[in-house]
């Protein structure tokens, strides 16, 4: 596929036989955008692991101490007063049946769908138009709960689903910030998400767990990580800005 001359330019800046550390390879992903609008940062992690087996799933979700810097909409399956508390926490939309029925009919005006254990034998009647878009509600990631008033502030805080991905064999994608964020941001969440892949490791996987580390813009190349550096520390934080 032809790339555009700006992503062209962007590649110059990145030598393609070296693997960065955390810090130089977030630094040169905020170099290399060249973008009119504020890119989303992403990290990318191939792991050894196969998510078509039941003992090797790789799901959950990790909050991102310095946030996405994206409004994110939320849409909660509640009644009651667990509706009245989503309201209250800020989620865009809330409902019951009227939600069920309006997802149903097509309204996709959300990026994450909370719900309470009690609606989820209708929520699970949408699975066909939820799944495919990763947005139907799982225990495994927070998103069904009786406190969804919780969920709700955690998400729209900075809280994001990761899945190891079953078509692509394990790898792991998750937006980390936006390229005007500081580079310290960028590493606090580049940090609790490595940490948090770290701890979902199953117990089945063996070998090298974490295969490769790349970061990227939304528009920009896939940056290598030295996978030997992926730790990072206070003091690396400090001497980052």
């Amino acid at each position: 596929m032809p790339r555009g001359k700006k992503y062209t330019d962007a590649l110059k800046r990145v030598d393609r036989t070296k693997s960065y550390t955390p810090a130089e390879g977030l630094d040169l992903v905020k170099s290399a955008a060249m973008a009119k609008f504020d890119e989303t940062v992403e990290i990318a992690l191939r792991l050894g692991v196969d998510p078509r087996k039941a003992d090797q799933v790789i799901r959950g979700t990790v909050a991102l101490p310095a946030g996405t810097g994206k409004e994110v909409r939320v849409a909660v399956f509640a009644s009651g007063a667990a509706a009245e508390a989503a309201r209250a926490a800020g989620a865009d939309i809330v409902g019951a049946d009227d939600l069920v029925a309006e997802v149903d009919g097509g309204m996709m005006d959300f990026d994450v769908a909370i719900s309470t254990p009690d609606l989820m034998g209708q929520v699970g009647r949408l699975g066909r138009k939820l799944g495919p878009r990763g947005l139907m509600p799982n225990p495994k990631t927070g998103t069904v709960t009786t406190d969804v008033g919780k969920a709700v502030t955690e998400f729209k805080g900075g809280r994001v689903e990761y899945r190891a991905d079953t078509r692509s064999r394990g790898v792991v994608q998750v937006p980390i910030g936006k390229v005007s964020f500081s580079l310290d941001k960028l590493l606090i969440n580049f940090r609790a998400v490595v940490d948090e892949v770290n701890r979902a490791k199953p117990a089945a996987a063996k070998g090298r767990y974490i295969k490769s580390v790349t970061v990227s813009s939304t528009m920009g190349p896939g940056i290598d990580l030295d996978i030997n550096a992926l730790r990072i520390n206070d003091e690396d934080l400090a001497t980052s800005l």
